[in-house]
């Protein structure tokens, strides 16, 4: 058994769960989120807790035992509390800003690159060079800030790009000069 998934997901008292079959909505102070979840685990709310159990001894319930634990456990951290992810910009010229809802950045392409957020997603930028992504979703926040990360991942010679926060960006050295 899942060590993981044996453990009860507590609910605080702000946030309200309900299990409806393989549905599972949790609203909060920060929004909405629900969830279908798939066959072989059994989730059931005990007063102030949410207890995920596999179905049977099968496989597939063991392996996905642990896992729709954490999911409830993400959906239940991000209406209480949110997610975040923050990303950096570094090399000349790179910066970034915020034109309506989209994320306008300039990243020594011919053409800036725009990002619009996804439902329930917020863009913040600080300095020009450090953006913010937020929201409830954990899994759109990340997807969202990979996807940022991704129109210029940092290159290992002089460390351009864009990186997470506190990112290590293993560098090499250049040619070696003819001598």
């Amino acid at each position: 058994m899942s060590r993981i998934g044996k453990r009860p997901v507590p609910v605080p008292a702000k946030v309200a769960v309900t299990v409806d079959g393989k549905a599972v909505t949790v609203k909060g102070p920060k929004g909405e989120l629900s969830r279908v979840f798939p066959e072989g685990v059994v989730i059931s709310q005990e007063s102030d807790t949410v207890v995920v159990q596999p179905q049977d001894s099968s496989r597939k319930s063991r392996e996905r035992h642990g896992l729709c634990r954490t999911l409830v456990a993400n959906m239940i951290e991000g209406v209480s509390n949110g997610y975040q992810k923050r990303l950096e910009i570094q090399g000349v010229g790179y910066r970034a800003q915020i034109q309506g809802k989209n994320l306008n950045m300039s990243l020594g392409y011919s053409h800036p690159v725009i990002f619009e957020p996804p439902e329930g997603i917020q863009f913040a930028v600080e300095n020009n060079t450090n953006v913010v992504v937020s929201g409830i979703d954990k899994e759109i926040v990340g997807n969202m800030a990979a996807k940022i990360r991704a129109a210029r991942p940092p290159e290992p010679y002089k460390g351009k790009g864009v990186r997470y926060a506190g990112e290590y960006v293993r560098r090499k050295a250049g040619k070696a000069g003819k001598k």
